[in-house]
């Protein structure tokens, strides 16, 4: 074979490659790796492609949506997913520890975002259904930023999950900065009362306790492990130097914070002859999202008013 013929010969495989390269490379293209990502239960959630189509479980989840931008992908919410107010004209799946599984799984959702709430039950039935299913569950403020961040990779808005984290943390450090070289002496004494029927405070574990810990507060019950029941003269005995309601829960409205402004054997404490008996909203308070700063915020005014300001209308 002359040395012309070997010449066009390797000319033409070599044509041939690139073709064969060419018409090969756009289905490479569209055959994307899927999205790996562990969640806050330790589950690791495989997705073939960023959702569309998401389904919340809980209120914070989603704040936690609306804030990133995604309010267009949320498909359907829980009946108690009222913030903000545009949540409340998203179709609804139920309760958020019973909720419909056959109307979830007839809405065909891409992700349904759900918490620890969520974890033994309704995880596996709706595995079951093959829906892919990612859980926040937060325990601290760190966690719960950690949240958002997670979301923001899922979602692909990565960016804007990472300024919100940024922000929040900026709004954190206003208030430690001020409270963490605090003395013990000049941290008060604080009662948080989560309802009065019976009466229920909140303890190690909870994001209510590491509020008050941050806000430069000292809880009247650093025993108590996550939220536990309280008598009404263990109170009166350890003298809060500030009492602090949560309210806004179900049909218990402000009646707890009622409770501790009309109790006569809760006058006599510091709190009570002070006049530093408050109340917080507990959706501030007691939702792992974006508004859990706001929370942190009201708690700093509450127990440190000469150092961030008298507590807002909304407290007293």
């Amino acid at each position: 074979m002359s040395q012309h013929i070997r010449n066009c010969l390797f000319v033409l495989l070599s044509l041939l490659l690139l073709m064969s390269l060419s018409c090969s490379s756009p289905k490479a293209r569209e055959t994307k790796s899927p999205i790996e990502i562990t969640d806050q239960l330790g589950r690791v959630v495989k997705l073939d492609k960023i959702p569309q189509r998401i389904i919340s479980l809980a209120p914070s989840n989603t704040e936690i949506l609306f804030a990133l931008g995604l309010s267009d992908k949320l498909i359907a919410v829980t009946n108690y997913c009222d913030y903000p107010p545009e949540a409340k004209t998203k179709p609804s799946i139920g309760g958020f520890t019973t909720p419909n599984i056959e109307k979830l799984v007839a809405l065909s959702p891409d992700l349904v975002l759900a918490t620890s709430m969520h974890e033994k039950t309704i995880i596996p039935q709706l595995e079951q259904w093959g829906l892919a299913v990612f859980a926040l569950a937060p325990k601290t403020l760190d966690e719960v930023l950690e949240s958002i961040t997670l979301v923001g990779e899922v979602m692909g808005t990565g960016k804007n999950a990472s300024e919100l984290v940024a922000e929040m943390r900026k709004r954190i450090k206003a208030v430690t900065d001020k409270t963490n070289s605090l003395p013990e002496d000049e941290r008060p004494t604080v009662l948080y009362l989560t309802w009065h029927d019976p009466l229920m405070t909140s303890g190690v574990g909870t994001l209510h306790n590491e509020l008050i810990q941050k806000a430069g507060g000292r809880n009247i019950f650093p025993e108590v492990i996550g939220t536990q029941s309280v008598d009404l003269e263990s109170i009166v005995a350890r003298n809060p130097q500030v009492m602090i309601a949560g309210v806004g829960m179900a049909a218990g409205e402000d009646k707890t914070f009622q409770y501790l402004k009309a109790e006569s054997r809760l006058q006599n404490t510091e709190a009570g002859k002070n006049d530093r008996i408050y109340k917080i909203d507990m959706h501030l308070t007691g939702r792992a999202g974006p508004r859990i700063v706001d929370g942190l915020e009201q708690f700093a005014r509450c127990i440190h008013r000469e150092i961030f300001g008298p507590p807002g209308p909304d407290n007293t």
